[in-house]
């Protein structure tokens, strides 16, 4: 059974003793994560929803890029409904 058909030393113990423990470490994290994969399911990706135009033009205002006569003017013309467009 053994090479040198003795009995195990200290040595083969403690090599026998860790071999397990690490075997079983790995069998159960190996379940672990089959299990959390399976049970969550399948992950959509979030949706990107755009931002509308009065958003943008929000943010450009905020941001300092156009004054507020040109925000007030351009928001004017996103609330009309000569443009055919219809307000969300």
């Amino acid at each position: 059974m053994y090479p040198n058909h003795h009995d195990m030393s200290g040595w083969d113990w403690f090599a026998a003793s860790v071999g397990g423990v690490l075997f079983w470490a790995l069998i159960i994290t190996v379940a672990v994560l089959l299990y959390r994969s399976l049970a969550v399911g399948p992950q959509q990706p979030p949706t990107h929803v755009p931002p509308s135009p009065e958003q943008l033009l929000a943010e450009r205002f905020a941001r300092g890029e156009i004054d507020e006569e040109e925000y007030r003017r351009r928001m004017s013309v996103l609330d009309s409904d000569d443009v055919g467009l219809t307000k969300r």
